[in-house]
């Protein structure tokens, strides 16, 4: 597979690996690509050269420059052309963003690149990134994840469910799985504040239509959310026109988004708003008046019950197509909905009993579901049936049947709404085929009897041949339990006005309730300040309003 999607396995590195990446790398003309990129960013201009003679990845290249994450071919054009410096300056644009260059635009963190060809790390803090720097959106994105593993990432894995050696051969696969199930799952923080999100955009809503219903579905209703998912609002409400734009500005003048992260798909089969919140960068989409997508999240929790092992393969196969731009039906790939569909059916038509039971091995159900969709499955003429305990059907007898001109090349029976096609839009499936072609030959490869004879075998992750969770990712969710996680127990309570409080707030009610009448009245003075510091013996109040203090005598706190 492309080594831009994929990595190199432990068994795979060695001498001929280099040499064989210097000729794919000729052979697919990528020698301005990213690859052991040389190009010196440390200069104040943020550009600099390589000689005409340079070795750009191991093959003879023209005098190129980096600038603002662009790369500029110098080399004069053909005579006969326009002499102009901005004819002969041909600029392209990479196909990739780096994983360690700084593209998240909260920019919590980043990797720095040294020009010497070796990788530092380094933390910015608070600094934008260039504007004409292409924006990398998705931050679990593996893309170019060769060129991190060869400079060595810093001494980041990618694998942070993995902190125990596990069984050989399958078995192994199926507990660190289950690893990965429990640490990717939903935390009590992104719970929290994916609702903070929903809250600020429910009170513009209700601020613009007081009497409309907002409801969340999809995976974020259902549990089966990533950490970097979206988050899926439906409005009900009474309009002649779908007031897309209306709700646009208005998310605009109040600071839920910025004009450069929010897009209006008024064109779109189902017309809906896409954001990113501004304070979280999770990213939103907000639908009108669309009942399916509500029931759609019961029939999930449904289904979730029936099939315990249901939300383990699910989760692991969204987190592979995300990191490889899979996930998106609005740019060809599988959307979670059609994704969950596909693995239902899967269980359904599965030739075991025991496949369904909540003791099932989930590595050899994920390994036979890649085999499935990745190398048997007939998309051009067979299509997915889920109600009805689920069948495969034809697509000439569903064109026969249906009003459907004809049957897409992913054809998934909406079991709530038969001549629906939920993968209509999925015009990328083939190479989602081939990525589970892909899947399916590493691991079958990495759980076989000879794969203990692999270098590292006992320390290397088989999950992780497949799946690798960015540092991006890694950071972010750090972030998060930072901001919104429990306070840790040796750290300082902090009020409103982010003031230390010396005593617990409980402590603090209890003293409030037994101060002497004077100082309760002067308290009320300062009603207006939401900050006050309390200590045992004689404690102060400091307002952040004004300077005055107030001693408390004589207040006893049973610590």
């Amino acid at each position: 597979m492309d080594p831009r999607i994929a990595w190199f396995q432990p068994e795979q590195r060695g001498p001929a690996n280099s040499l064989w990446m210097q000729i794919w790398e000729t052979t697919q003309g990528l020698g301005n690509l990213y690859f052991n990129n040389n190009c010196n960013t440390g200069s104040l201009s943020g550009t600099s050269s390589l000689s005409p003679k340079s070795n750009i990845n191991g093959t003879l290249g023209n005098v190129i420059s980096c600038k603002n994450g662009a790369v500029t071919n110098s080399e004069p054009r053909n005579q006969g052309m326009s002499n102009s410096t901005k004819d002969r300056d041909v600029v392209e644009q990479r196909d990739f963003i780096p994983l360690e260059a700084n593209n998240n635009h909260n920019n919590r963190s980043s990797l720095g690149r040294g020009s010497a060809g070796g990788q530092v790390c380094t933390r910015v803090s608070g600094v934008s990134g260039h504007p004409n720097k292409r924006k990398r959106d998705n931050k679990a994105s593996t893309y170019g994840f060769n060129s991190s593993l060869e400079t060595g990432g810093c001494g980041y894995t990618g694998t942070p469910w993995k902190v125990k050696n596990y069984s050989e051969g399958i078995l192994g696969l199926h507990e660190e799985i289950n690893d990965f199930y429990k640490h990717m799952s939903p935390r009590a923080e992104e719970e929290r504040m994916r609702m903070e999100v929903v809250d600020r955009i429910e009170r513009v809503i209700k601020d613009l239509w007081p009497t409309a219903d907002v409801q969340v579905f999809g995976s974020f209703s259902t549990g089966l959310y990533l950490p970097t998912s979206d988050i899926d609002l439906v409005v009900f409400g009474n309009w002649e026109n779908l007031p897309l734009w209306t709700l646009e500005e208005a998310l605009r003048k109040k600071n839920v988004t910025d004009e450069n992260s929010i897009k209006v798909l008024d064109k779109a089969t189902v017309p809906i708003i896409k954001l990113t919140d501004f304070r979280t960068e999770v990213k939103v989409d907000i639908s009108f008046n669309v009942k399916n997508g509500v029931k759609a999240a019961l029939l999930i929790k449904d289904y979730k019950k029936k099939y315990p092992v249901l939300p383990k393969l699910v989760l692991v196969l969204k987190q592979f197509l995300l990191q490889r731009d899979l996930n998106e039906v609005f740019t060809g790939g599988i959307g979670s909905y059609s994704l969950f569909l596909m693995a239902v059916s899967f269980l359904q038509l599965h030739y075991r009993e025991d496949a369904c039971s909540p003791n099932a091995n989930v590595g050899v159900l994920l390994i036979e579901f890649f085999e499935l969709y990745g190398r048997h499955f007939n998309y051009l003429k067979t299509g997915i049936r889920i109600k009805d305990g689920g069948s495969y059907v034809a697509k000439d007898e569903v064109q026969k049947c249906t009003d459907l001109y004809r049957p897409s090349m992913l054809f998934i029976e909406d079991p709530l709404a038969p001549d629906n096609d939920v993968g209509r839009s999925s015009y990328g499936v083939l190479q989602v085929k081939q990525a589970f072609d892909y899947a399916y030959v590493v691991l079958n490869h990495a759980v076989s009897p000879i794969a203990k004879y692999y270098p590292n075998n006992e320390s290397e992750s088989i999950l992780g041949r497949i799946i690798r969770v960015t540092q991006e990712v890694a950071e972010y969710r750090d972030w998060i339990t930072k901001l919104w996680g429990p306070q840790s127990q040796n750290e300082p309570a902090l009020n409103g006005n982010d003031v230390t409080l010396l005593v617990k707030p409980q402590q603090l009610d209890e003293c409030n309730n037994n101060l002497t009448e004077e100082v309760t009245a002067s308290r009320s003075k300062t009603s207006s300040n939401s900050s006050s510091l309390v200590s045992s013996s004689s404690s102060t109040v400091s307002s952040s309003s004004d300077v005055s203090f107030i001693t408390l005598k004589h207040t006893v706190c049973a610590h």
